[in-house]
Formats: C-alpha cells, structure tokens, sequence
C-alpha cells in the first residue's frame, strides 16, 4: 500500500485551511480601501468548471441534466437518492440496506459491492463508506448522461453524476432552517456565507437530523459540517479550500421479502435489532488552485483526499435455503455479520484549457493528467445458519435461526452471535490518466470534437484470512477515445451525435493469477436541444431529445471451466438502448415546469452467472432494478397572497415494472407517487412550508438486491419546515 503518497495528501491539505487563513489576513492587513463598485470590478468571474471547458450547452454533444438549488428546494430533497428521482435516466439500485448510495445510470450501475462513484467539482469523490450523501452542502447536481471516459476516467458508460457544492460567492448571505414531520422527524440546516475584506469569502454549511422511521423501532442520527473558503488572489486567480464532516449512526436494513405464496411480508416491519447500529464517518478535504492567463487560457490544479469508515453489527433477511417465511409466512429468519470497513482516496488533477486558431479555424483545447489512489480495507465477522431443509418456523429453534415472527416481533431477546471471521482483505487501487479533446469550429454552425484519454493503473489485493498473506497483484492499461458533432441548426437549435469507449478496472486476477482485463464499454447517443428562450417569448429554460445505444463487456461472471474451480472471469456482456425527453422552463409569470422522461431496455446479451448473487442469466433478461420507463414531473407556481410571496407545488413520479433479482423469477412492480407542497412568507425573510410525500398512501417498492432484500418506499409523509433568510 502506497501510504506514503497517503500520508503527505493528508498533511498538505490538513493544513491547507490555516496557509490560507494566513494568506487571508496578510491580505487584508494591506489591501487598500476600495469602494463596491471597483470591487465588483476585481473578483475573478470567469471559473471554469473541471472537465467542461468553456461551451454553451448547445455545443455539448452529449446529454446533460442540471438539478440547480430551486429545484432542489421545491421537491425539499434531503439526499442524493431522492435528488436523483427527478432524472428518469437515473435509476436506483441495491444500496447496501441503506448505507450507501447506489444508483444505475441508463442501465448500468457498476460494481455491486461498493457504492456508486460520483463526482464532487469534478474529482471522484464517491469511493468509500461515508454513508448515504446529504444534500446540505450541496448547490446543484448535473446529470452528465452519455460517454464521457475520455475525460472524466474510468467509470460507468451511462453517465457520471457531479455534485457542485456550496463555495464562498464574496457576499453575506444565509438561512437557518427547521423542518418536523411524521415518524418523529426533526432535522436542522444551516447556511452562512460572509467575507474578510473584499477578497476573501467564508462559507458553512451543515446539518443535524434525528428520525424514526415507518418500520418500527427503527431510529437514525446524522450530522454534517462544510466550510468553505475562497481567496481570490490578484485579478486572475482563486484559491478554494473546502471540509466535509459528516458523521452517520443508522441501522443495516435489508428491508422486506417476497414470496409468490404469500405475497411481500409487511412494510412496517423491521427486520434488524434497534441497537445494532452502524456508524459511518467522512472526513474530506478539497484543494483547488485556478489561473487565468488571459481571457483564452486558463490552468485549474486540485487535489482532494477523503478518509470513510462503516463500522457495526447487522441483523439481515436470510436467503431462501435458510428462509421459513418462504415455506409458512409465519416468519423472518436472520443471519448476523459484524462489519468493519475502513477507506482512503486520494485525487490529484491538473488541467489546462484554452482557445486558438489555425487558419482561421477555431480550437477549444482541454488537457489534463490525473491520479488517484484508493485503499479499501475490510473486515467482515458472520454468524449464518445450516439450511432449513423446507422445515417451517414452527420447526426450528428462534435463538439459532433469530427468528422474528409476523404476528408478534420481539427485539433485544437473543444474545450477539459469535461470529467466524469471512472477509479480511486490504485491496490497493491507482491510476493514471491524460486526457485530451478539442472541439473545432469547421464552420460558424458545425462543430466537431475529438478526444482521448490513456489510463494506466495498478491493484495490489492482500487477502489477511490466509496464513501468510496472500498477496496479488496486476497492472493494465487502454485508451479510451471519443469524437462527437455538433450542428447549430439556429441560435436555439443544435443536433449532435457523439461516439465514446470506456473503461472500468476490475478487482482481482483469473484462476491462472492474471489480472482481469477491465470492464470495457461502447457509446454512441443522437439527440436534438433546444433553447427555449429563444423560440418562446416569456420562457427561459432547455429541452432535448436524446437516443442511446451503450454496449458493455468484460462483466465479471463464475468462469464455467471446470479447472477455474468457481473463479471469476471477465466475459459478461450486456446492452442498453433507448430515448430520452427532458425539459426545464421557468415561465415570467412564476410558473416553473420540469419533465424527464426515459425509455431503457437494459439486457444481457449472452448467457452467464452473476458473480454477486450466484444466479445465472440468460440473454434478453433485463439488467437489475432497471425500468422500461420512468418519468419525473415537477411544477410550481410563485404567486402572492395580498403582499405575501407564496407558492405551491407538486410532482410525479412513475417507475416501470423491474427485474428485481438476476437470474430470478421476481419482479419489482410499477409505482407511482405524488407529492404537494405550499409554502408563504407571512413576515419578511421567513417562510413557512408545508410538504406531503405520497399523497395517495401508494405502497411500492424501490429496489432490490434479491427477493429476500426489498427495499419498501414509505407511506404517506407530512414536514413543516421555517426558514429565516438574511
């Protein structure tokens, strides 16, 4: 493990805050007094956001959503799951019983056992065990749909999720904000905002929750912190430090089961013990360094480095051979695992864009090198059961098989299992990457773009359960590379298409002791785009019509031969084609309207079995928790009431039939939910609210890993909320 490299990150960006608290008050110590005017006229404006250069969105030829703060604050989304609904691209996945974010972008959600990667102000900052990811730092989300590995690096071939997070604006603002709901709900935000001087801004942002839940005994407890500082250095540059803390105590939940016989067993029920919690913790740091030359070429440094840990107990849903509730329905029984996982990333990227001519032909250049660094060390105790044989409940002994009974759930009456030891590993992953891509202008309306990208990364894996150690280790590399078009029909008009190839490293090596060759993906989108304001008077906003068609192997299954001996090999391949429909307008007179829609048939396309669940999959079967169809709809309407600004709102959603277990037989049905919500400042700066989720009490399903590991949505749910601005 590279804990050098580690450990120098940690110290540098540890000490980032107290360089540029220095740095901030030398400055202001001799910064002469100027007035409101001439400082607007010295803050650096133009900040180029990581790995987008700078283009309008008809330019782009590929897919992009942006879920901006006022849509955000009009569905009152308090976390990245829920924030995601309003993209019908994004799909939800598995989340580990709650721990973690997953998610599948246009079918394809990456690996099963780690949460879904995503960006934060373009570095990856997803990897680890930090918990779900709240929203309270958070500005904005884009939704970058489509091939992107030859710039952003490995990952999935649906798409990258980038969360923008609240930075410093060089002005003093804030909220405090209170919200109380149904299953004793309370939570606390805050956002403040201020500056030292006239180049110098301070931001903190933060959260404290307390909850049960619908399922029972089922309590959580989580908090958040984010400060922020910008130093805007001379004309031309910023530098940007920001912190995350966020802190978790949150119960395993496995959720529900199904069985044809008898049907889901009850929402309400809660299959965990109300003291076996799990604690998960971040701490992340983010360094960023911005230069403009000129007002054509611009350099942008950064490193980030985040340290997760998921420590705790677990009761969860036993699977079938082990399972009574599929034999009487009587009830649940549970196996037990102690988990202690601990991670570091770190992020380094330097990147340069600029603007040129070549015989009178425009160029946009963006060139970058990366590396990151992820240690993943885990350590897993389990306490599992010999199989029931199709015994009934009433057959088996309730301490052995921790029983708990529909009719009459007991909790805290068995003693904690005693464990046998099943994971102890520490895997070591690197990479590194350059990139490159220029968009030219052959012409005033068509625009193409070519780009590249070489990865070249390492895996060292120590399994800890064998005596001694057993080390492996691989290497590989690729090229991913992309090209797209773009036409401006009009001013407001642009059709595009663009072709991508991607990769994602696999973990581990084949029975022979070679590396896996990486996961490897093929793209290719056509779309329309339309700016709105400038074909509807009144109306401000995007629309865009999207086909896709993605392609993806080297997917890890059992290898079939008989001399691998139940390993893995990379030969999985799977396809998702369909069309997509979005639209964001705000209308002068206060209406606001939000519209995404998909169309996805995710599939296999050759027979295998699934490295995860041990099921086997033949082709056409739908890939996992990926619907058919869905659909996001948001509307709000600003108004007063005599001189009281006032709104309301509400939404849809619908989530199409799902393959709810690979290999299987079961199916997630369809949903669909509806939500309102009315909000009015009866005195200045200070607004009451009121939000009703599921307003028509639908019971539904989210996502499943198998049918004894259903997650339930929840019923109807009712929040008030105050928040004073200022």
């Amino acid at each position: 493990m590279k804990k050098n490299t580690l450990n120098v990150a940690r110290l540098l960006l540890s000490s980032a805050p107290f360089c540029i608290a220095n740095a901030a008050f030398a400055q202001t110590q001799n910064t002469d007094d100027v007035s409101a005017e001439d400082s607007s006229a010295i803050i650096v404006t133009g900040v180029r956001p990581a790995y987008r250069g700078n283009f309008d969105e008809l330019e782009i030829p590929q897919s992009d959503q942006v879920l901006d703060s006022e849509i955000l604050r009009d569905t009152n989304a308090l976390d990245l799951n829920a924030a995601l609904d309003l993209s019908a691209s994004v799909a939800r996945q598995n989340n580990f019983g709650g721990l973690w974010n997953s998610f599948s972008i246009r079918g394809f959600s990456g690996d099963i056992n780690l949460p879904s990667n995503f960006l934060v102000n373009g570095f990856n900052a997803g990897r680890g065990f930090g918990g779900p990811r709240d929203i309270s730092g958070i500005e904005a989300i884009e939704v970058l749909k489509g091939p992107r590995s030859a710039v952003y690096g490995r990952g999935e071939p649906g798409g990258t999720i980038n969360l923008i997070t609240k930075r410093p604006q060089l002005e003093t603002s804030g909220y405090v904000q209170f919200q109380g709901g149904s299953f004793d709900f309370y939570r606390g935000d805050v956002d403040l905002q201020t500056t030292l001087g006239d180049k110098i801004g301070i931001r903190i942002a933060g959260f404290y929750e307390d909850a049960g839940s619908f399922r029972g005994p089922k309590e959580t407890q989580k908090h958040g912190l984010y400060p922020s500082v910008r130093f805007d250095i001379g004309e031309n540059s910023i530098l940007t430090y920001e912190l995350e803390y966020t802190s978790q105590e949150l119960p395993q939940d496995r959720g529900v089961i199904f069985s044809d016989q008898f049907g889901f067993s009850p929402r309400r029920l809660f299959t965990g013990e109300p003291d076996a919690l799990i604690d998960t913790e971040v701490l992340g740091h983010q360094l960023e360094f911005q230069h403009n030359f000129n007002d054509n070429w611009g350099i942008l440094v950064g490193a980030g480095y985040r340290e997760t840990s998921l420590v705790g107990d677990a009761y969860e849903n036993n699977f079938g051979g082990r399972q009574p509730y599929l034999v009487d329905g009587q009830a649940i029984s549970r196996f037990f695992r102690f988990r202690d996982y601990e991670a570091e990333y770190l992020a380094l990227r330097a990147e340069l864009t600029g603007e040129f001519n070549t015989g009178g032909i425009r160029h946009r250049l963006i060139a970058g090198v990366d590396y990151d660094e992820f240690d993943n060390d885990q350590v897993a105790n389990r306490f599992r059961q010999a199989g029931i044989g199709g015994a009934p409940s009433s057959a088996l002994d309730p301490q052995t098989y921790l029983l708990i009974f529909l009719d009459n759930p007991q909790y805290g009456v068995f003693p904690r299992p005693d464990a046998a030891a099943q994971i102890d590993r520490l895997e070591t992953t690197s990479g590194f990457g350059f990139y490159i891509q220029d968009q030219i202008d052959l012409t005033d309306r068509l625009q193409i773009r070519l780009g590249g990208r070489f990865d070249d990364f390492d895996q060292e894996l120590i399994n800890r359960r064998s005596d001694p150690a057993a080390v492996s280790e691989s290497s590989n590399d690729a090229f991913s590379p992309q090209a797209g078009i773009v036409y401006r029909a009009t001013d407001g008009i642009s059709l595009y298409a663009s072709y991508g190839e991607g990769i994602r490293q696999l973990s581990g090596a084949d029975f022979e002791g070679n590396s896996f060759d990486p996961n490897k993906s093929t793209s290719f989108e056509a779309g329309i785009k339309l700016d709105l304001g400038t074909v509807f008077p009144g109306v401000q906003g995007s629309a865009s019509a999207t086909y896709f068609d993605v392609d993806q192997s080297n997917i890890l299954i059992f290898d079939p031969r008989p001399e691998a001996a139940g390993e893995l090999i990379p030969a999985g391949e799977a396809r998702s084609r369909g069309l997509e429909l979005d639209a964001n307008a705000s209308f002068d007179s206060g209406l606001r309207i939000w519209f995404s829609y998909a169309y996805t048939d995710a599939e296999y396309t050759n027979s295998g079995t699934d490295s995860a669940t041990f099921t086997t999959f033949n082709p056409g079967e739908p890939l996992i928790n990926s619907p058919d169809h869905q659909l996001s709809l948001q509307i709000s309407q600003s108004f007063a009431v005599g001189d009281l600004p006032a709104q309301i709102g509400g939404g849809m959603l619908h989530v199409g039939e799902r393959n709810g277990e690979v290999g299987g037989n079961f199916d997630l049905p369809d949903y669909t939910t509806f939500r309102l919500f009315g909000q009015i400042e009866p005195i200045e700066n200070f607004a009451i609210r009121v939000d009703v989720e599921n307003l028509f009490d639908e019971t539904y399903y989210t996502d499943s890993f198998a049918n004894v590991w259903v997650q339930p949505g929840a019923p109807r749910t009712v929040r008030v909320s105050g928040r004073f601005r200022f």
